[in-house]
């Protein structure tokens, strides 16, 4: 039986002064390709069925064949239209978590409960815990088995403040230095290079360019 793969997107579909957001495209199709040969995919979101992709995001990769195959894709439609609500998710029924990323994790599942819940659940589980560029921030509240955020003592990475000041967007926090304030290590590479840092069952890409990589490790992990 393959392994299955829980895919976490936000349901947040603006920033905090309105500006149009969601989940980033690529961060959803380069790993969902790397992963769909080799596992079962469900896709989960804190409102259920068809999350909002970040409209600058399809704009930006117009040109990337995966992006624009992800959105064709009816199998992928299929599941964006029954995203299943985040409180209807059992841990026990997913080998991997993995957080795509995009600012809406930064809005609304790093403050959600059941959020925390489940990805602390995933954790002392001994399962994957994996996120790219923002979707480290869903993971704030997830907690280890002794009540520490499960980022103390870890090395990770994901969207750098460099990269933040960039893309100007108006989210609740800058994801390098809240995790940091939680105890983690953050490792980056330049604004935009890829970077992937696995440390335990934690697993954690910087950006967009980072999402294969994250998929590949997701995968070599399921497969030890």
């Amino acid at each position: 039986m393959a392994p299955s793969v829980l895919f976490v997107l936000t349901s947040a579909d603006t920033t905090l002064l309105g500006k149009k957001t969601g989940w980033f495209l690529p961060e959803a199709a380069h790993p969902y390709y790397v992963l769909a040969p080799h596992t079962s995919i469900d896709f989960a979101a804190p409102k259920g069925p068809n999350p909002p992709v970040d409209p600058t995001s399809v704009e930006m990769f117009k040109d990337d064949d995966e992006s624009v195959k992800f959105l064709q894709d009816p199998i992928v439609k299929e599941k964006l239209e029954n995203t299943k609500t985040l409180s209807e998710v059992k841990s026990s029924d997913y080998d991997a978590i993995f957080y795509v990323g995009g600012h809406g994790p930064v809005i609304d599942l790093a403050s959600l409960p059941e959020n925390a819940k489940l990805a602390s659940e995933f954790f002392q589980s001994g399962k994957i815990v994996s996120a790219v560029c923002h979707g480290p921030a869903a993971l704030v509240g997830a907690i280890d088995s002794s009540g520490q955020s499960i980022f103390k003592g870890k090395t990770f990475t994901g969207f750098s403040n460099v990269e933040d000041e960039q893309f100007q967007e108006d989210i609740p926090f800058l994801l390098e230095d809240k995790i940091t304030t939680l105890g983690g290590s953050y490792a980056k590479a330049d604004p935009w290079q890829a970077k992937v840092v696995v440390d335990g069952s934690l697993i954690t890409g910087q950006n967009p360019a980072s999402a294969v990589g994250v998929g590949e490790a997701i995968l070599k992990a399921l497969q030890k």
